[in-house]
């Protein structure tokens, strides 16, 4: 039978996506669940067609559901996660909360399917970060061809990576520049956002790298499955209501040309690579939500192991709820999820 799913963190960016998507590519699923803060519960949402009255996750019992998707923070994850996982639930979480316990396969599928060929003993998977997520898929192909011995990303990531009321800031700030009131007003964001850059995304650590760059970092190595691999990078907000875009140079570990990166990312699945110098998508402009566009690829003249390339992906969908539902259905694929 089909697997019973629950959807807790129905009512914010990542979670509304997720149920638009379920209707998009109609994954065989049983009962759907919604789940939300106390606040919103007792409200009503549309998935497929059908209205569903939203519930409070405090009070939810896991016991009979199959799949829990979290699209929730950290702190709320860790609190509702390891209870659910208990009940005998396969969840697939979207916040940073498990991402790099031993015991949580992080997963994007078209990279590293094979962590999930057994399903953890924890019962959770975990989804990684927004920009981690086109990074690995750009960079697997490449370092299954040629090897990859470096890279370093500088990323554009939009407001809506914050959420919902993130992008409402950003709108608002907007307006009031336009206004000619270009004040340094109370923000959500570290500097107001609007018709600026804002190289800050969460909280710094003793080493001068925000958290959001550490993850890149650390994440990028377990998926790919090469802790050595030497990466770093600079993660900046831009005034982009959605979809981010990387700037990313890497080494590979011989020389190369571009005929050959060209047909190892052509072969990739999900990847929309454009080959013509200048062809690019942008955030604005982003012919397929649901790829991972690839463009601007050009050779360092001056290394012929170094490349370029300019990335762009939804970072709702690809991003974070098409990845989450690409897990949900590799899992239903690979065994009864239960």
């Amino acid at each position: 039978s089909n697997p019973t799913v629950a959807i807790a963190g129905c009512t914010g960016a990542v979670g509304q996506e997720l149920i638009r998507l379920i209707g998009e590519r109609r994954p065989a699923l049983g009962d759907i669940h919604l789940l939300a803060s106390e606040s919103s519960a007792g409200t009503h949402v549309t998935v497929n067609g059908e209205t569903i009255e939203v519930r409070g996750l405090h009070g939810y019992d896991f016991t009979g559901t199959d799949i829990a998707f979290f699209a929730v923070g950290a702190e709320t994850s860790d609190g509702h996660v390891p209870r659910a996982a208990q009940q005998g639930c396969l969840v697939i979480d979207k916040s940073s909360a498990f991402r790099m316990r031993p015991d949580c396969p992080l997963v994007v599928p078209q990279v590293n399917a094979a962590a999930m060929a057994e399903r953890p003993a924890s019962n959770i998977i975990a989804s990684p970060n927004c920009s981690t997520i086109p990074l690995v898929r750009a960079l697997a192909p490449l370092q299954a061809a040629i090897g990859v011995r470096s890279a370093v990303v500088s990323t554009y990531q939009a407001a809506s990576g914050v959420g919902l009321a993130s992008i409402q800031d950003l709108l608002e700030d907007a307006r009031l520049c336009l206004e000619e009131d270009m004040s340094d007003r109370p923000s959500r964001f570290p500097r107001p956002l609007a018709f600026n850059v804002v190289p800050q995304i969460d909280v710094f650590g003793e080493d001068g790298f925000t958290v959001e760059e550490r993850k890149l970092v650390t994440e990028s190595r377990k998926i790919l499955g090469d802790p050595g691999l030497a990466i770093t990078g600079t993660t900046v907000r831009v005034p982009v209501v959605n979809v981010h875009s990387e700037a990313v140079y890497v080494q590979c570990k011989r020389a190369t040309t571009r005929e050959e990166i060209l047909a190892a990312l052509c072969a990739e699945e999900g990847l929309r690579v454009e080959p013509g110098y200048d062809a690019y998508a942008t955030p604005r402009f982003n012919p397929d939500p649901d790829a991972v566009s690839v463009g601007r690829i050009r050779l360092n003249p001056d290394d012929p192991r170094g490349v370029w390339m300019w990335l762009v992906a939804d970072n709702l969908r690809p991003g974070a709820a098409l990845n989450a539902l690409q897990i949900a259905e590799l899992a239903m694929k690979l065994s009864n999820p239960r």
